[in-house]
């Protein structure tokens, strides 16, 4: 059975948690300290502290991007052969006028260098928001998530957690196309700011 670390407390990580309690995967949730967060405690989690040892094969970085080098100077040497599910949208959120990578790269790609050689780097769920993932539907529409990764066996177990917790599993290809994914999450959140879309809905792909 596949078991998934969850890094990071906030709406998103309680949505992903939601998804694998729902398949039945055991979670482990990585919290900066006791009792922090913005989601509520939970009965079906294990909690740890930054700095724990990950007990999942699946491993979250439901951070901010900006988080990232904080998390990697706890985790970087641990996370070889597991597979990193990358959800960020590296948006400058001072201006939200650009992404903080390089225009032909991704915050997956940049991830992926800094990563022992021996690990899976698979972007996904950046493209949802926690109500649709939480819902399991965005409209009247099952909720989907797209995903980009480079290894057809993350991609499957990863795919099968996703199917499993009720949504929609949709490979979009090589790890190469987490660019567009970020572009869409950017465009998504830049709508949702600008109060021409919902928070609570997002981009649906239909069947």
């Amino acid at each position: 059975m596949t078991s998934i670390s969850i890094i990071g407390t906030g709406k998103m990580g309680s949505a992903i948690a939601d998804i694998a309690a729902r398949a039945g995967t055991k979670i482990q949730i990585v919290r900066r300290q006791t009792g922090s967060g913005s989601s509520r405690e939970r009965s079906d989690v294990e909690y740890a502290r930054v700095g724990d040892d990950l007990t999942g094969d699946l491993v979250v970085l439901a951070v901010p991007y900006e988080a990232y080098p904080s998390i990697l100077e706890h985790y970087r040497d641990r996370l070889g052969g597991k597979v990193v599910v990358d959800i960020s949208n590296p948006i400058d959120f001072t201006t939200y006028d650009e992404l903080l990578v390089p225009a032909d790269s991704s915050t997956a790609v940049e991830l992926a260098k800094e990563l022992p050689l021996d690990t899976t780097v698979v972007k996904a769920f950046n493209v949802n928001l926690g109500d649709t993932l939480s819902a399991g539907t965005n409209g009247t529409t099952r909720t989907t998530v797209m995903f980009a990764g480079d290894d057809p066996e993350a991609k499957i177990t990863l795919a099968a957690l996703i199917e499993a917790g009720g949504l929609r599993a949709v490979d979009v290809g090589p790890l190469s196309r987490a660019r567009e994914l970020e572009a869409m999450g950017f465009l998504q959140i830049i709508l949702a700011a600008s109060a021409k879309t919902h928070y609570e809905s997002g981009f649906t792909l239909l069947p």
